[in-house]
Protein backbone atom coordinates (compact mmCIF):
# COMPACT_ATOMS: atom_id res chain seq x y z
CA UNK A 1 0.00 0.00 0.00
CA UNK A 2 1.36 3.42 -0.98
CA UNK A 3 0.16 6.05 1.49
CA UNK A 4 0.38 9.69 0.49
CA UNK A 5 2.64 11.63 2.84
CA UNK A 6 1.24 14.85 4.25
CA UNK A 7 3.70 17.73 3.82
CA UNK A 8 5.10 19.27 7.00
CA UNK A 9 4.19 22.95 7.35
CA UNK A 10 5.61 25.56 9.69
CA UNK A 11 5.20 29.29 9.98
CA UNK A 12 6.49 32.34 11.75
CA UNK A 13 5.54 36.01 11.83
CA UNK A 14 8.11 38.75 11.29
CA UNK A 15 7.84 42.52 11.48
CA UNK A 16 8.34 44.57 8.34
CA UNK A 17 7.94 48.18 7.28
CA UNK A 18 4.65 47.04 5.69
CA UNK A 19 3.23 45.37 8.77
CA UNK A 20 3.59 41.81 10.05
CA UNK A 21 4.48 39.19 7.46
CA UNK A 22 3.49 35.57 7.96
CA UNK A 23 6.07 33.23 6.44
CA UNK A 24 5.00 29.65 5.69
CA UNK A 25 7.24 26.72 4.78
CA UNK A 26 6.26 23.39 3.25
CA UNK A 27 8.78 20.66 4.00
CA UNK A 28 11.27 23.36 5.04
CA UNK A 29 10.94 25.43 1.82
CA UNK A 30 9.26 28.85 1.68
CA UNK A 31 5.74 28.42 0.29
CA UNK A 32 3.96 31.52 1.56
CA UNK A 33 4.50 35.15 2.52
CA UNK A 34 1.27 36.80 3.56
CA UNK A 35 0.46 40.32 4.73
CA UNK A 36 -2.16 41.23 7.28
CA UNK A 37 -5.54 41.55 5.58
CA UNK A 38 -4.24 40.10 2.32
CA UNK A 39 -6.76 38.90 -0.22
CA UNK A 40 -6.47 35.12 -0.88
CA UNK A 41 -4.68 34.62 2.44
CA UNK A 42 -5.20 30.99 3.49
CA UNK A 43 -6.75 30.24 6.88
CA UNK A 44 -4.29 30.42 9.79
CA UNK A 45 -4.87 26.77 10.68
CA UNK A 46 -3.25 25.73 7.38
CA UNK A 47 0.07 27.41 8.26
CA UNK A 48 1.32 24.58 10.49
CA UNK A 49 3.31 24.80 13.69
CA UNK A 50 4.89 28.04 14.86
CA UNK A 51 8.60 27.45 14.25
CA UNK A 52 11.07 30.11 13.03
CA UNK A 53 13.86 27.63 12.16
CA UNK A 54 13.06 27.15 8.43
CA UNK A 55 13.08 30.92 7.84
CA UNK A 56 16.57 32.09 8.86
CA UNK A 57 17.73 32.83 5.30
CA UNK A 58 14.35 34.25 4.23
CA UNK A 59 14.41 36.67 7.16
CA UNK A 60 18.03 37.64 6.43
CA UNK A 61 17.18 38.41 2.80
CA UNK A 62 13.97 40.29 3.69
CA UNK A 63 15.92 42.42 6.20
CA UNK A 64 18.52 43.20 3.52
CA UNK A 65 15.77 44.05 1.01
CA UNK A 66 14.02 46.42 3.43
CA UNK A 67 17.40 48.01 4.25
CA UNK A 68 17.87 48.73 0.52
CA UNK A 69 20.84 46.32 0.32
CA UNK A 70 19.21 43.48 -1.69
CA UNK A 71 17.49 43.79 -5.04
CA UNK A 72 17.02 40.16 -6.01
CA UNK A 73 16.00 37.32 -3.72
CA UNK A 74 17.79 33.99 -3.98
CA UNK A 75 15.63 31.51 -2.11
CA UNK A 76 14.23 28.09 -2.94
CA UNK A 77 10.45 28.33 -3.26
CA UNK A 78 7.66 25.78 -3.07
CA UNK A 79 4.90 27.37 -5.17
CA UNK A 80 1.63 25.44 -5.34
CA UNK A 81 -0.51 26.45 -8.28
CA UNK A 82 -1.64 25.50 -11.74
CA UNK A 83 0.95 25.31 -14.52
CA UNK A 84 -0.35 28.65 -15.84
CA UNK A 85 -0.11 30.31 -12.42
CA UNK A 86 3.44 29.02 -11.95
CA UNK A 87 4.40 30.37 -15.40
CA UNK A 88 3.05 33.80 -14.42
CA UNK A 89 4.93 33.68 -11.10
CA UNK A 90 8.14 32.84 -13.01
CA UNK A 91 7.56 35.93 -15.18
CA UNK A 92 7.12 38.05 -12.04
CA UNK A 93 10.52 36.95 -10.77
CA UNK A 94 12.08 38.19 -14.03
CA UNK A 95 10.85 41.80 -13.50
CA UNK A 96 13.90 43.74 -12.31
CA UNK A 97 13.89 45.66 -9.03
CA UNK A 98 12.42 49.13 -9.46
CA UNK A 99 10.74 48.31 -12.78
CA UNK A 100 7.16 47.48 -13.68
CA UNK A 101 5.36 45.49 -16.35
CA UNK A 102 1.73 45.50 -17.40
CA UNK A 103 -0.53 42.48 -17.25
CA UNK A 104 -0.64 42.60 -21.06
CA UNK A 105 3.15 42.56 -21.34
CA UNK A 106 3.31 39.48 -19.11
CA UNK A 107 0.60 37.78 -21.19
CA UNK A 108 2.57 38.51 -24.38
CA UNK A 109 5.78 37.18 -22.78
CA UNK A 110 3.88 33.96 -22.06
CA UNK A 111 2.78 33.73 -25.71
CA UNK A 112 -0.84 34.38 -24.72
CA UNK A 113 -1.50 38.00 -25.75
CA UNK A 114 -5.23 37.79 -24.97
CA UNK A 115 -4.72 36.47 -21.45
CA UNK A 116 -4.08 39.68 -19.50
CA UNK A 117 -7.09 39.03 -17.22
CA UNK A 118 -5.91 35.48 -16.53
CA UNK A 119 -2.45 36.89 -15.78
CA UNK A 120 -4.08 39.32 -13.34
CA UNK A 121 -5.93 36.51 -11.58
CA UNK A 122 -2.75 34.43 -11.32
CA UNK A 123 -0.85 37.48 -10.10
CA UNK A 124 -3.44 37.99 -7.36
CA UNK A 125 -3.04 34.39 -6.18
CA UNK A 126 0.75 34.67 -5.82
CA UNK A 127 1.46 32.93 -2.50
CA UNK A 128 4.85 34.57 -1.88
CA UNK A 129 4.37 38.34 -2.10
CA UNK A 130 7.36 40.72 -2.17
CA UNK A 131 9.82 37.89 -2.91
CA UNK A 132 7.82 36.97 -6.02
CA UNK A 133 7.24 40.66 -6.85
CA UNK A 134 3.60 40.85 -7.92
CA UNK A 135 3.64 44.49 -6.75
CA UNK A 136 5.64 45.29 -9.91
CA UNK A 137 2.66 44.63 -12.20
CA UNK A 138 0.53 47.60 -13.24
CA UNK A 139 -2.34 48.35 -15.60
CA UNK A 140 -1.81 49.01 -19.30
CA UNK A 141 -2.33 52.75 -18.74
CA UNK A 142 0.42 52.79 -16.11
CA UNK A 143 -2.04 53.03 -13.24
CA UNK A 144 -1.94 50.94 -10.11
CA UNK A 145 -4.50 48.18 -10.21
CA UNK A 146 -5.38 45.52 -7.67
CA UNK A 147 -2.90 44.17 -5.17
CA UNK A 148 -3.67 41.43 -2.66
CA UNK A 149 -1.86 43.38 0.07
CA UNK A 150 -3.75 46.61 -0.72
CA UNK A 151 -3.02 49.43 -3.15
CA UNK A 152 -1.39 51.55 -0.44
CA UNK A 153 1.22 48.84 0.17
CA UNK A 154 1.73 48.36 -3.57
CA UNK A 155 2.32 52.09 -4.04
CA UNK A 156 4.72 52.19 -1.09
CA UNK A 157 6.68 49.13 -2.28
CA UNK A 158 7.08 50.66 -5.75
CA UNK A 159 8.10 54.01 -4.26
CA UNK A 160 10.59 52.26 -1.98
CA UNK A 161 12.16 50.41 -4.91
CA UNK A 162 12.44 53.69 -6.82
CA UNK A 163 14.06 55.50 -3.89
CA UNK A 164 11.09 57.78 -3.29
CA UNK A 165 10.53 56.69 0.32
CA UNK A 166 14.05 57.40 1.51
CA UNK A 167 16.44 54.75 2.81
CA UNK A 168 13.91 52.92 4.96
CA UNK A 169 10.18 52.66 4.31
CA UNK A 170 7.91 54.00 7.05
CA UNK A 171 6.04 51.51 9.21
CA UNK A 172 2.62 50.55 7.89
Amino acid sequence: MNATRTPTRQHTVVDSPYGPLTLVATDGVLSGLYMTGQRHRPPEETFGDLDPRPFTETIRQLDAYFAGELREFDLPLHLDGTPFQRSVWEQLQAIPYGETRSYGELAENLGKPGASRAVGLANGKNPVGIIVPCHRVIGASGGLTGYGGGLDRKQRLLAFENGAEGDTPALF
